[in-house]
C-alpha cells in the first residue's frame, strides 16, 4: 500500500513539474508579427503601387498596395517619381 501511495505521490509530483515548465515555456515565447524590418524604396518613373506591391510582397497584391497606402499615408494616384516610400515589412 506504501508503494501505491508514493508512485501516486511521485506521478502526481512529475506532473507538476511538466506542467511548470510547460506554463514557463508558454510565457517566455513571444508572438511574431512574421514580419520582416521595413524598408526604404525610391519610386522610379514608370512605378505603380501595384507593381511595387507584386514584387516586394507574395499572396493578395491588393493587401500589399493598401499597406503601403496606409504606411505611407499617400494613395496610388499619388505615387511620384523621386517619392521615398516605406515599405511595411
Amino acid at each position: 500500500m506504501l508503494g501505491e501511495h508514493m508512485f501516486v505521490s511521485r506521478l502526481a509530483l512529475l506532473g507538476v513539474v511538466l506542467l511548470a515548465l510547460l506554463l514557463a515555456a508558454l510565457g517566455a515565447a513571444r508572438p511574431s508579427s512574421g514580419a520582416a524590418p521595413e524598408t526604404r524604396y525610391l519610386v522610379q518613373p514608370g512605378d505603380t503601387l501595384w507593381g511595387i506591391a507584386e514584387e516586394v510582397y507574395g499572396g493578395d497584391v491588393r493587401k500589399g498596395v493598401w499597406r503601403i497606402e496606409e504606411l505611407n499615408g499617400i494613395s496610388a494616384g499619388e505615387l511620384q517619381p523621386g517619392m521615398v516610400l516605406v515599405l511595411p515589412g
